[in-house]
């Protein structure tokens, strides 16, 4: 991770309160030029330190920080299982989780989507791009890009079976359906809107209502339900 970037570009002042940030990464130098990152980054700070997935849980716990930032190859516990808990945790309610690696594996996004984290993104990052990401994931979005959906779909599922019976999925209208579908297959609400030939506000509302009927939480997990729900068909042309 590259943190001599002078394009950090620092969020305009006002008065509501920083991101709270929780660090977790078992390389010390690593983990120390990231919290002087975004300790220096107006709009961020750190709010803890965790060198393995045991005490990230603990720490999310103690400090209900707004985005755990997560390595996933770590001693005692992985990022992924950290992830696992601490979305599974009503103590840790509205805590998100990016996950930060070096390996672009899919089956590691996929892990971690499955996980409960709401976004991946590779230490060969610009600091631009980790902190922007920071806020994505804030803001309640899914830092999911089309482009990572789509590699998804073409890699991790081939050769893999995705499950039935997504929660919820049988009150899904033919419409939303479609909507799901568009998704799952990385489409952004403009692209979503221009196929379907609908308004943006008409998907976005759609979106919101899927979110309620499949208790998703964000972006992600809806790709998650269409993958789990059979409605994306992979190259091999297996559901």
């Amino acid at each position: 991770m590259s943190i001599d970037d002078t394009s950090i570009g620092a969020a305009p002042h006002d008065s509501s309160p920083p991101v709270r940030v929780l660090l977790v990464e078992d390389q010390v130098l690593i983990r120390d030029s990231l919290k002087v990152l975004i300790d220096a980054t107006p709009g961020l700070a750190a709010v803890g330190e965790a060198g393995t997935g045991a005490e990230a849980v603990l720490l999310a716990r103690r400090h209900r920080p707004d985005v755990v930032l997560m390595d996933v190859r770590m001693p005692d516990m992985d990022g992924i299982e950290a992830t696992r808990r601490i979305h599974a945790d009503p103590a840790c309610a509205g805590v998100r989780v990016l996950i930060l690696t070096t390996f672009d594996l899919d089956e590691y996004v996929y892990a971690s989507l499955r996980a409960g984290a709401s976004g991946f993104l590779l230490k060969s990052a610009t600091a631009t791009e980790l902190l922007a990401a920071i806020r994505v994931v804030a803001s309640g979005e899914a830092l999911l890009a089309p482009t990572v959906t789509r590699r998804l779909i073409t890699e991790f599922l081939r050769g893999s079976q995705p499950t039935q019976g997504v929660r919820g999925l049988e009150d899904v209208t033919p419409r939303e359906r479609e909507v799901l579908t568009l998704i799952g297959k990385g489409m952004s609400n403009a692209e979503i809107a221009e196929h379907l030939h609908l308004t943006v506000g008409t998907v976005k509302t759609h979106i919101g209502r899927l979110l309620a009927k499949l208790q998703a939480r964000d972006r992600a997990q809806l790709v998650i339900a269409a993958y789990e729900g059979g409605l994306i068909v992979n190259p091999a042309g297996h559901r």
